[in-house]
């Protein structure tokens, strides 16, 4: 038979709770008796008294000395502490059970994302209109004109004639002054979306292998997920069950930037699951960045939250 005692945090509080109204109660139950002994003419009960020595009753009258009672405080304090050692140590407190879905980090498709649609180009302009032919009346005779055809061909007895040498004026001036370079490209840093040590969790880098903690990491992302995620109520009434995917940026310091939604099951699921990933920002701890080449990196992640309701 297992006698071990346990008391959980509640439980302390309320122990607690009772305790504090019970020193209460004595605190006030003690007033009320000594107020109701002082009122009962102690000093004509002892008028004609004669003590053994001058100063005890000199304060007070043996009716209304509490010090007679400390014996029984004592013991009472005594009990008190040793019943709070007692809880202190058979304090236990209990893990909270979160619920994680089955296969809750295994993407079904590979997500391909749809570049960003520029404004359309205008519409080209109409055709011009097919010209008109006009129909000659019968009976107009159309008058040819006459063509006088000069021979241009050029033989060993033609005389040609040198076009004139252009008179150079500016001599001496400057040559013109070269164009002005191009102005620089800006550099766009790269977001990798695989590198050779991914980004992780926060809080297993005191395990020994990259494969331990890649997979505390995992356990401990998928815990922070499903314990701050709260199942929208209007998805929970409707039935909505499936699974979101948001993306998001883990930069070189460990921060999450650019977080969006890539699949959406509607009925508020997915601007929830986005929410919780905003809230990693606000934790003591920042991810851990990935790394190539030994160079900390920007690398996309893409982190599917199933929405399961669970069966009763």
């Amino acid at each position: 038979m297992n006698t071990s005692l346990s008391f959980t945090g509640p439980q302390i509080i309320v122990g607690l709770a009772v305790l504090f109204v019970g020193i209460l109660a004595i605190i006030f139950i003690g007033r009320m008796y000594f107020d109701k002994k002082s009122d009962s003419g102690l000093a004509g009960k002892y008028q004609d008294k004669k003590w053994k020595s001058p100063l005890e009753a000199r304060d007070k009258y043996p009716d209304v000395n509490v010090f007679k009672w400390s014996s029984l405080f004592f013991r009472l304090g005594l009990a008190i502490s040793l019943g709070l050692i007692v809880a202190a140590f058979n304090w236990t407190s209990y893990e909270e059970e979160v619920f994680i879905p089955d296969g809750a980090l295994e993407l079904e498709v590979d997500l391909e994302v749809e570049p960003p649609r520029s404004s359309e180009p205008p519409p080209p302009p109409p055709p011009p209109p097919p010209p008109v032919i006009e129909e000659v009346p019968e009976g107009v005779v159309i008058e040819e004109e006459d063509f006088e055809f000069v021979d241009q061909s050029v033989s060993e007895e033609s005389e040609i004639l040198e076009a004139p040498v252009a008179m150079n004026t500016n001599e001496d001036a400057p040559p013109p002054p070269p164009p002005p370079p191009p102005p620089p490209k800006e550099e766009v840093e790269e977001i990798f979306k695989v590198v050779e040590d991914m980004p992780r969790f926060p809080g297993c880098e005191d395990l020994a292998s990259k494969d331990e903690k890649m997979a505390c990491s995992n356990k401990k992302l998928l815990e922070f997920i499903y314990k701050n995620i709260d199942y929208p109520e209007v998805a929970r009434e409707n039935g909505v069950e499936g699974t979101v995917v948001i993306r998001f940026v883990v930069d070189e310091k460990g921060k999450v930037n650019n977080a969006e939604i890539l699949r959406d099951i509607g009925a508020g699921c997915g601007d929830e699951a986005l929410r919780v990933v905003e809230m990693m920002n606000g934790m003591s701890d920042r991810w851990v960045p990935g790394k190539q080449r030994g160079r900390a990196v920007k690398v996309y992640f893409n982190l599917p939250v199933k929405f399961v309701l669970k069966v009763n």
